[in-house]
């Protein structure tokens, strides 16, 4: 976005501001300087046309109204305004535990789609006493992903109540009653939907949207990871039943999708992950050297994909489609691994920059959201501020300069007074954009869904002033607060998961030590481990304890559902650095002893760039990308691979590759007929 076309909608934002009785499109062509760089009169309307849907499109309420009714169609006559009451967030007060579970609400988004709309929201709420910082206090530091290529395409869907359509594979198993699951497999087709989304939600680590299918005639879940195609934005409106409830929806899955039965075959002494979720005993096999597995398992992909990940020391046996999954998986990665390596050369990673809209709505509102901050913050350091709104130095001092000359063309008294010249920044004569404008949908809806996903986890459901929180919050949202109801994510719903976070927050609040028993899969062991848990956090709907390791004898992350084991053993001797309190910025933690390897992903594993910290990346194409990772080992490597089905191999080094290779075709010749 030009500084041209943000300097023009700021002023036009703060002349809207500055009457009650409006403006003319004529008065506001005369009053902003910048629509004169229009090349005719048409082309001015279309331009202050799309301004004006822009603003709207921020939450920024532009009204349109005629005084004189008998020419209430005619445009030439029509005024505008923003009216202070309705721009301005109302002035609600938060106390200290409410800023604290707010704060933390807004971190949950920070590593997905809805990160940036969380921050201005925080940004906002601080002249209201909410302190960004108040989050790292927090043992628990939940996070919530939506690493989902159409996530915020079915997000601007559901928002504004826009129809739409996409290509979808449903699951391969039926629903229902045993006898329909008994059926043999038939691997389902990608067929075209056409869907009015209610609602989104995230369950056991995917998301959903909710809808009424218009081909179908009836209520619908859609699970975004199974949609083939990009969604197609539709035209018209709907509306939302009344009794419709997310929550709800989401919880009748747990009925949609009865548990299933699977048989697996494994080598003596291997999968111990599937060992401790096996019901019973093993039973021998009649091939010597195996035994047989039998699980009950809610998702039955899941379960596909942890023994495709065991390569040639599983193999799938019942039910049929159980076992065509699998094999589908591993022969997806066989022969994608077969394919040539394709030339590239790989350079330093740096975060993607943001879209075109995505660059204009974040400009435009960190100037609003700057004004009101350094009122009520006079003399801010340059500094600190540009680390507070995300930007540099350089860069904040560009936006007040543009601050400075932004206003009414016609009133130079009505100009700004902005000083930063001593590094510390004051601002006068801006009583129009003194308070901070009033929450967005997607602000609003990043808040009211953080506090709503932290009331169900353990240890922070029953926290002080987040119920209190959450009821002023949706009061000061007004109607940009009512999306909260139509989104919701789970964040503890594993078997067994709430019990363990709630024990582990004990351990850590009361400094203790433990034992555990904790499953290694690269080496298809469980070890013994004595720890001194600090805190908890969670990345792509897992959740991790960082503590200090007596065994490694440094700081390490440890997958809590690969916890199977926990003793209190009494006080910790915390033998490392005091913590910082600061999130990691990646789940792995360099050594000198790391290997490089390198991975070809397709679009669908775009992901595995941001969630494993590449160091280097290089465009591909057709959409994929090649990035080099640092591991501690690689071990685990085939087994991811066969995990994604295709969407990742092998690039380097090449003995990793050869490795794969030989690993992939074992496995699927287990599957021959």
């Amino acid at each position: 976005m030009s500084v041209n076309r943000t300097e023009r909608l700021l002023n036009l934002v703060i002349a809207l501001l500055s009457t009650r009785r409006g403006f003319t499109k004529h008065e506001l062509f005369e009053e902003i300087e910048l629509y004169g760089e229009a090349p005719s009169t048409a082309a001015r309307e279309k331009l202050f046309d799309r301004d004006k849907a822009f603003l709207r499109e921020q939450g920024i309420p532009v009204e349109s109204y005629s005084e004189e009714t008998l020419y209430d169609q005619d445009n030439s006559v029509r005024r505008y305004r923003i009216r202070a009451d309705a721009y301005r967030l109302p002035g609600v007060r938060f106390t200290a535990e409410e800023s604290a579970v707010l704060a933390l609400a807004a971190s949950m988004w920070e590593q997905a789609s809805l990160g940036s709309a969380a921050a201005r929201a925080l940004r906002k709420l601080q002249a209201r006493g909410v302190a960004p910082d108040d989050a790292a206090a927090s043992p628990l530091q939940p996070r919530i992903r939506t690493n989902d290529p159409n996530f915020e395409a079915v997000w601007k869907a559901t928002t504004t109540r826009t129809p739409i359509s996409f290509g979808y594979r449903p699951a391969t198993r039926s629903a229902g009653t045993p006898q329909q699951q008994a059926k043999p497999a038939r691997r389902r087709r990608s067929t075209v939907r056409h869907v009015q989304p209610w609602g989104m939600g995230s369950r056991f680590g995917h998301w959903y949207v909710v809808g009424y299918d218009l081909d179908r005639k009836a209520e619908r879940f859609f699970r975004l990871s199974r949609m083939t195609t990009p969604v197609a934005l539709g035209e018209g409106s709907y509306e939302v039943p009344g009794d419709f409830n997310i929550d709800a929806s989401l919880a009748s899955l747990d009925q949609v999708f009865a548990p299933v039965t699977a048989v697996v075959r494994v080598v003596e002494g291997s999968a111990a992950e599937l060992r401790l979720r096996a019901a019973g005993a093993p039973a021998p096999a009649e091939q010597p050297g195996w035994e047989v597995l039998t699980l009950t398992v809610p998702d039955i992909d899941a379960l596909a994909a942890d023994t495709a990940a065991l390569g040639p020391a599983a193999v799938a046996m019942e039910p049929p489609e159980f076992r065509q999954t699998v094999a589908e998986l591993l022969r997806g990665a066989l022969d994608a691994q077969l394919l040539p390596v394709p030339a590239f050369t790989l350079v330093r990673r740096f975060p993607a920059p943001a879209a075109s809209a995505t660059a204009a709505q974040s400009h435009l509102t960190r100037l609003l959201d700057l004004v009101p901050f350094i009122l009520g913050n006079q003399g801010a350091d340059m500094e600190e501020t540009a680390r507070r709104f995300g930007v540099s130095p350089a860069q904040l001092a560009s936006d007040l300069n543009l601050l400075f000359v932004s206003g009414p063309r016609h009133y130079p008294n009505g100009l700004m007074d902005v000083n930063f010249e001593n590094g510390q920044i004051f601002i006068d004569n801006a009583e129009d954009l003194s308070e901070p404008v009033r929450l967005g949908m997607d602000e609003a809806a990043a808040l009211i869904v953080g506090l709503e996903t932290l009331s169900s986890l353990p240890g922070i459901g029953d926290a002080p002033g987040l119920a209190s929180a959450l009821e002023k919050l949706s009061e000061a949202a007004g109607e940009a607060g009512r999306v909260g109801s139509s989104v919701a994510a789970r964040l503890a719903e594993t078997e067994g998961t709430a019990d363990i976070l709630a024990r582990l927050q004990q351990a850590i609040a009361g400094h203790r030590q433990l034992d555990l028993k904790y499953l290694v899969p690269s080496r298809d062991e469980l070890t013994d481990r004595t720890v001194d848990p600090r805190r908890l956090f969670s990345v792509n709907e897992l959740w991790y304890l960082e503590a200090w390791c007596h065994r490694s004898e440094g700081v390490r992350n440890f997958r809590v559902d690969r916890i199977h084991g926990m003793t209190d053993t009494g006080p910790a001797s915390w033998q490392g650095p005091d913590p910082d309190n600061a999130f990691p910025a990646s789940l792995f933690r360099p050594g000198t002893e790391d290997e490089v390897v390198t991975l070809v992903l397709e679009p669908s594993a775009a992901w595995v760039e941001t969630a494993y910290d590449a160091g280097r990346r290089a465009e591909l194409p057709r959409g994929r990308t090649a990035v080099e990772l640092r591991v501690g080992n690689t071990r685990w490597i085939p087994g991811f691979t066969a995990r994604q089905g295709g969407s990742v191999t092998v690039a380097g080094p090449d003995e990793l590759r050869a490795r794969t290779l030989a690993w992939l075709q074992e496995a699927v010749a287990g599957y021959q007929l």
